[in-house]
């Protein structure tokens, strides 16, 4: 497979339409409104990323794809990095956020813009721009701010946006600071449509309170009527949170979840939810997705639409050339590709994802299989080797006596028990 620029499925007319087949439009503003705003001149329209974070994660990603596809669509994108609202933190549902440092946000700000900056285009007629809310929320002195904003909101609506509701009735309660996040929101896009026209804000549905806040607000100062969209919380089809891993998110950032990792998170999809992955996260067409749809049916085993998910998600956050080394890792470890042939830093990167250790030239295969978990002693060990079921580098190693070699690109060795128990050894010399 080779890299493609991403491209609209010219099979729908408005890119509403396609929105709406993706399964990214889960609440909105007036549909028939946005259908015709979405179908006719360019608009300008945007959506936030706060950075309580140094990374972006897959949740973000379904924003940054909504983003792009707008834009390839004719449309004008706002990305905005909080850099006030981060230093606020949106309210969760279940407890207060720890307070970042400003040094700490303003470092992740840079980190978050140089992330959104990879999706868009800036150039052209429709050209992206990237904002910082800070810039216009720190002049404003708080007397001016409870003058000027605080005074279009009314307590009662504000208590019944479902964060601050689940908060209220929780020990944990919500203090002001968090409660006025919806407020700050609101401005930002009252600040957006006054300095460049925006009519469009896109985010999360469980962000749809602080979305309809600065609709709301829009309304009551301007006497405009302008738009959001909620798109759905992706989650997997047995009810489990998407976007974790062992516990751990999956970041966009690479020093926080190898491009390996990620490859596998995309590979291991359930059939039950490979389709409408490849739909949300991919740029794939209609035809294209009905035919892996097919394949999923036909021929399960085969897992064609994992792979395709995997390797169009990874090309997208992480490039064409990265992608290439990860799946070659992949295929090499796992099934019939060649260990001696790929690239060093991609075969590292996908054996620490595995049980690994560290080990000296002079350490035995069987000692290595101890350190690394594959068996339990080195009995064990032995007795797994007299019966041909260890291999070493992809040879059947069928010397107790053997020692790791590390003759591996990267100075690595790779331990396989069995058929699919794998285990990574990094000799140092």
């Amino acid at each position: 497979m080779s890299a493609r620029a991403p491209a609209n499925d010219p099979t729908f007319q408005n890119v509403w339409d396609e929105l709406v087949w993706r399964g990214l439009v889960h609440v909105s503003t007036d549909r028939e409104a946005l259908r015709a705003l979405l179908g006719g001149a360019p608009i300008t329209y945007y959506c936030g990323f706060d950075p309580t974070a140094p990374s972006l994660h897959l949740g973000n990603l379904v924003q940054l794809l909504v983003l792009r596809r707008l834009q390839l669509a004719g449309h004008r994108p706002l990305g905005l990095v909080g850099g006030s609202t981060g230093l606020i933190g949106d309210p969760r549902p279940s407890a207060e956020r720890t307070l970042n440092t400003k040094e700490t946000v303003q470092e992740w700000v840079a980190k978050l813009r140089a992330q959104v900056e990879r999706y868009l285009s800036f150039q052209g007629e429709n050209a992206a721009r990237i904002v910082n809310n800070l810039d216009w929320t720190a002049p404003l002195s708080a007397i001016d701010f409870l003058r000027e904003i605080g005074k279009h909101y009314r307590v009662g609506t504000m208590l019944k946006k479902d964060a601050v509701s689940a908060r209220l009735n929780s020990e944990a309660g919500i203090s002001y600071t968090e409660f006025s996040y919806q407020i700050l929101q609101g401005m930002d896009y009252l600040e957006l449509y006054r300095q460049y026209g925006c009519v469009l804000q896109t985010g999360g549905s469980d962000q749809w309170g602080n979305l309809t806040s600065g609709v709301d607000l829009i309304h009551r100062v301007e006497g405009v009527s302008v738009h959001a969209i909620g798109t759905p919380l992706i989650t997997n089809s047995d009810g489990t949170k998407f976007g974790k891993s062992e516990g751990n998110a999956i970041w966009l950032d690479a020093e926080m979840c190898s491009p390996y990792r990620m490859f596998q998170f995309w590979l291991n999809t359930d059939d039950a939810d490979v389709i409408d992955r490849l739909k949300v996260f991919t740029f794939l067409g209609r035809a294209e997705i009905e035919d892996y749809a097919r394949q999923v049916e036909a021929e399960p085993h085969r897992r064609a639409a994992q792979r395709r998910l995997a390797w169009e998600v990874c090309t997208t956050v992480h490039g064409l050339q990265t992608t290439q080394a990860v799946a070659a890792a992949s295929d090499a470890l796992f099934g019939s590709g060649d260990l001696t042939a790929l690239d060093p830093d991609a075969l590292r990167s996908a054996l620490r994802e595995l049980p690994h250790t560290e080990a000296s030239v002079d350490t035995t295969v069987v000692q290595a299989l101890v350190d690394t978990g594959l068996v339990a002693s080195r009995s064990e060990g032995r007795r797994a080797i007299a019966q041909g079921g260890v291999s070493l580098d992809g040879v059947r190693v069928t010397d107790d006596g053997a020692f790791v070699t590390g003759a591996l690109p990267g100075g690595v060795s790779v331990l396989r028990r069995g058929k699919k128990t794998l285990a990574g050894v990094f000799v140092t010399r």
